[in-house]
């Protein structure tokens, strides 16, 4: 049986170096396209991460100051600890927000409220004051369970009696205060109102908050909170008192008070890599 043996063509070597140059070709732009991709992915979850904390701390931010005192709202210095009415403010050096805020958690209960914001004048005395509709148990338990010490730490204030520099910051004049002068229940307060100006409504209030940037050294800071302090009681916050990490990488905090308007700006920076990085904002204004 004969075979018949026939020429099979293979690849020249120019047409293998065609091939090989066109592979290089294809995979080099299909790794930069990969790498674009995940550059990609990295800015857009860094532009996320900063967006959502930066979201997150304004809204809250936003929320504690609508339930701040008309009035006690101020900026202070971390150079020399001097302070100012928020609407007084007269440069950009006060780099911390300080106000005293209402008990909102008690005032809005479901059932009974905690305080009822009226005082019966007629059943009054300089001594006591009736607030009707009010169960200040559960205003004593609240304040308990939120870190203070009882309802014996609060103060009530009368609209009108008070300002920036009558609450006690820096343990100074506190006249515009009324406070408590000992654990209350039921409707009735212990207080002492002789020579105050006593309306029918009134706003409880048992904890100043301070917003303090800390730096960190590379250009950024964190926004400290610190709470459970009473003015009114000569207390002012401390780097050991209660506090908690609003967000942390912030490099710019500015805020402003115009008549009834708190206006207030973050910036947070979310690292990429060791020498990159994006920067989100959020502005807001708090109307009281």
């Amino acid at each position: 049986m004969q075979k018949s043996i026939k020429n099979q063509k293979a690849f020249t070597m120019l047409e293998l170096v065609f091939v090989i140059v066109i592979l290089g070709i294809v995979s080099s732009i299909g790794a930069e396209i990969i790498a674009d991709v995940y550059r990609s992915y990295i800015l857009e979850r860094a532009t996320h991460r900063s967006s959502i904390k930066t979201e997150l701390v304004a809204n809250q931010l936003l929320n504690r100051l609508t339930y701040s005192i008309y009035g006690t709202v101020i900026g202070r210095k971390t150079s020399d600890n001097s302070y100012r009415a928020i609407n007084d403010l007269d440069d950009t050096d006060y780099d911390i927000l300080e106000w005293i805020s209402y008990d909102n958690d008690s005032f809005s209960a479901k059932r009974t409220p905690g305080w009822s914001a009226f005082i019966d004048l007629d059943t009054s005395t300089a001594s006591t004051l009736d607030t009707k509709g009010s169960d200040l148990s559960i205003t004593n338990n609240i304040i308990q369970n939120l870190g203070a010490n009882d309802i014996s730490d609060s103060a009530i204030f009368f609209p009108g009696e008070y300002t920036a520099y009558n609450v006690g910051y820096d343990g100074g004049d506190n006249s515009g205060v009324t406070p408590l002068q000992a654990t209350s229940s039921g409707t009735s307060m212990d207080v002492n109102v002789t020579g105050k100006i006593v309306t029918e409504h009134y706003k409880l209030g048992w904890s100043a908050y301070a917003l303090v940037p800390v730096d960190n050294g590379d250009g950024t800071f964190n926004l400290e909170l610190y709470y459970g302090y009473q003015p009114w009681q000569g207390e002012t916050y401390s780097a050991d008192g209660q506090h908690q990490t609003l967000v942390k990488n912030v490099s710019v905090f500015k805020f402003m008070g115009s008549d009834n308007t708190i206006r207030f700006k973050i910036c947070q920076r979310e690292r990429i890599t060791n020498d990159r990085n994006i920067t989100l904002c959020k502005e807001k204004a708090v109307i009281r």
